[in-house]
């Protein structure tokens, strides 16, 4: 049979690409919390039906990504103070012991590339690039813990808070005091100390965790403040913000 053929099984589907689009917008900042996500529009946008975009809303809101009210339909989701103060009391609790048993096994090919991403993390005047580079790099020293059943639950936890964590390195001028914690958990785990490398690494989102509450109880009520892109300077960089 003289047709060209397309591997359809190689290529993502309408769901997963629109997913993939929403996902980015509201961890970007594109989308704003509370605006609402309506289904005919999105179907335009794409060029496709209905159906692939409730899959994709379905699977945003299992993330906690967006929520479902009545009379307006999808939403994007709102966390409250709350809600982020226990998912990274969350995260500093699993995220040490994963790196702790991490570095009782780690190897130098991955502290090879955690430091890798540590450089380009610092080096970055990108603020739509830090949370990726972030994530990377944690994820780097905790691959090899031997849990994978934890490194799901933290990708997971990652996952609802990565908007929010992007306004904490670039608004409350995170960025310095995350490369500093970060070389340090760094250096432990070259080390090969465990229990110093676990403790940063618990302090570090817990530190984290007290920079944006205190930024979000003060600007919460302003518009569009978890989305306010940060101020950039002669170097790209953003603006640093003075009094603290």
């Amino acid at each position: 049979m003289k047709v060209k053929a397309t591997d359809i099984g190689q290529m993502a589907s309408a769901s997963d690409v629109i997913f993939d689009a929403l996902r980015t917008a509201i961890t970007d900042g594109s989308l704003n919390e509370g605006e609402v996500l309506r289904q005919d529009h999105i179907a335009r946008m794409f060029n496709t039906s209905r159906i692939p975009v409730r899959e994709a809303l379905t699977r945003l809101e299992e993330q906690g990504l967006v929520t479902t009210q009545r009379y307006r339909g999808a939403v994007v989701a709102a966390l409250s103070i709350e809600e982020i103060q226990e998912i990274f009391e969350f995260r500093a609790l699993v995220e040490s012991e994963v790196i702790h048993r991490s570095v009782c096994n780690i190897s130098d090919d991955a502290l090879k590339l955690a430091t890798s991403y540590c450089d380009a993390f610092s080096a970055s005047t990108e603020p739509s690039k830090w949370g990726d580079l972030n994530r990377l790099f944690h994820y780097s020293l905790y691959q090899e813990c031997g849990r994978p059943y934890y490194l799901q639950i933290v990708n997971g936890a990652l996952g609802r808070i990565e908007r929010y964590q992007r306004v904490q390195l670039t608004i409350t001028n995170g960025l310095e005091r995350a490369n500093k914690e970060h070389r340090a958990i760094l250096k432990a785990c070259v080390a090969r100390d465990a229990d110093l490398a676990a403790e940063l690494t618990r302090r570090h989102i817990l530190g984290a965790s007290r920079s944006l509450t205190d930024f979000l109880k003060e600007h919460r009520g302003a518009p569009h403040a978890i989305n306010a892109a940060p101020a950039g300077n002669a170097t790209g960089k953003p603006a640093r913000r003075t009094g603290r």
